[in-house]
């Protein structure tokens, strides 16, 4: 693809990566069958190569973006997909994170959407503040068809995505590997996760130390920066990442960094880009593992309790398209024991992509409904899926447990249950 940026705007050093980005782009096409949006809609301005022409022309133009344009790249889900199809190798994640940034310069949102756009990172990537914030849903939750009436989808979806209460156990600084150790590593902590998902962080802990490895938990650590990243806020995600690295730098030396939340992953390996020139951030994200890219490193513990239990499991575009890991976490539990069902149209997003849901509310229930047919259709018992968006996004539209791969896998070496399985399942 060609372009006319001036002399003055390639000084930029984020414009003359965009460049270089774009010019890879050849408009083959492969990457529109591979696009939720453009699968849903069949516009050529909601695919991915249509989206770089409309990023091209609005930073050759800069200022304030067409509101055409501001359209189409929000309705992006920056699932990645296209990447894993891109024959010619395009970034397009470093064209849809700047051409977001530049919506968020030079772009007025409505008031309402300002707000909204405000407090998502506001409440999302504090713990203590979503913990809250839950629990207020769940008093709101008969609320959601009063919101749907009066056109208020995106609050209406986020009642929609408030689980359960789930009692927590009070975490440690640190817990000792079991038998000889192998190295020490540090588990992110995520800010939705511990509030949504904590039997998640439990399972990881017990399953790392019963391999052998001392886990710590850092203090002075927080939000990765994805959520930011995600709203165009590049300055606040590179804040967020220059408090985890200097944190893990005054904890470390660690043998990785795991996350059990497969967007935060994604995110952890970029710090050497986002933070470009900081020895200890190009570090980190050389250590970042996703627990289960981490446990087929080291090797699962002996399996306790073997079975067949049949387990429909879920790629989240951030694990298979934004790290490239594929078909290790369904070679895992094929090995605990699991009978590892497929779904079809697999590459394709579940509609969770960090705060889309919230954002694009009825194009995330579509591609949600989607995937919870292609589940239903694997006849399993359970869903594994290694993401707590995705959890959150898939649970209250199919009929079975919807868990992390790594509850199972704790479970089938010799750790409890996980709390969503019924006493029926895998009894």
């Amino acid at each position: 693809m060609q372009t006319a940026f001036t002399a003055a705007q390639l000084a930029d050093p984020e414009v003359a990566a965009s460049q270089a980005e774009i010019r890879k782009c050849v408009h083959c096409g492969f990457c529109t069958a591979t696009c939720p949006t453009y699968v849903l809609l069949g516009d050529e301005r909601d695919s991915p190569r249509g989206r770089i022409e409309l990023i091209r022309a609005m930073l050759e133009a800069g200022g304030p973006p067409p509101r055409e344009t501001v359209t189409h790249v929000d309705r992006c889900l920056s699932c990645l997909a296209c990447v894993t199809a891109c024959p010619s190798g395009v970034d397009y994640a470093q064209l849809i994170d700047h051409g977001r940034a530049h919506i968020e310069a030079h772009h007025r949102r409505a008031p309402f959407e300002r707000m909204l756009r405000a407090m998502i990172p506001a409440v999302l990537a504090r713990p203590g503040r979503l913990r809250a914030a839950l629990a207020l849903g769940r008093l709101a939750r008969p609320l959601e068809p009063v919101l749907e009436a009066l056109n208020l989808k995106s609050l209406a979806a986020l009642l929609r995505l408030v689980p359960k209460a789930t009692p927590a156990d009070g975490a440690r600084a640190s817990y000792p590997a079991e038998g000889t150790s192998r190295g020490r590593v540090a588990l992110l902590q995520g800010c939705v996760e511990p509030a949504m998902a904590p039997s998640i962080r439990e399972a990881a802990i017990r399953l790392i130390t019963r391999a052998g490895f001392e886990v710590a938990l850092v203090e002075g650590e927080g939000c990765c920066g994805a959520l930011s990243e995600h709203l165009g806020r590049s300055a606040e995600a590179r804040a967020f990442a220059a408090v985890n690295v200097a944190a893990w730098a005054r904890a470390g030396p660690f043998d990785a960094i795991v996350t059990t939340a497969a967007g935060c992953g994604t995110t952890l390996k970029t710090y050497g880009h986002r933070l470009a020139g900081e020895p200890d951030a190009a570090a980190v994200a050389a250590r970042a593992r996703d627990v289960l890219e981490f446990i087929g490193e080291i090797g699962l513990p002996p399996v306790t309790r073997p079975g067949k239990l049949a387990v429909a499991y879920h790629a989240p575009c951030s694990l298979q398209h934004g790290q490239g890991i594929k078909a290790g976490p369904a070679a895992l539990l094929a090995q605990a024991g699991f009978e590892v069902r497929e779904v079809a149209e697999g590459h394709l997003c579940c509609g969770s992509a960090g705060v889309y849901n919230i954002l694009q509310p009825e194009l995330a229930g579509r591609l949600r409904d989607r995937k919870a047919a292609n589940i239903a259709r694997t006849g399993a018992a359970v869903v594994a899926a290694g993401n707590v968006g995705c959890i959150a996004q898939i649970a209250p539209a199919v009929d079975m447990p919807v868990v992390h791969p790594v509850e199972l896998l704790d479970w089938a070496t010799g750790g409890p249950k996980p709390p969503g399985l019924t006493s029926q399942i895998g009894a």
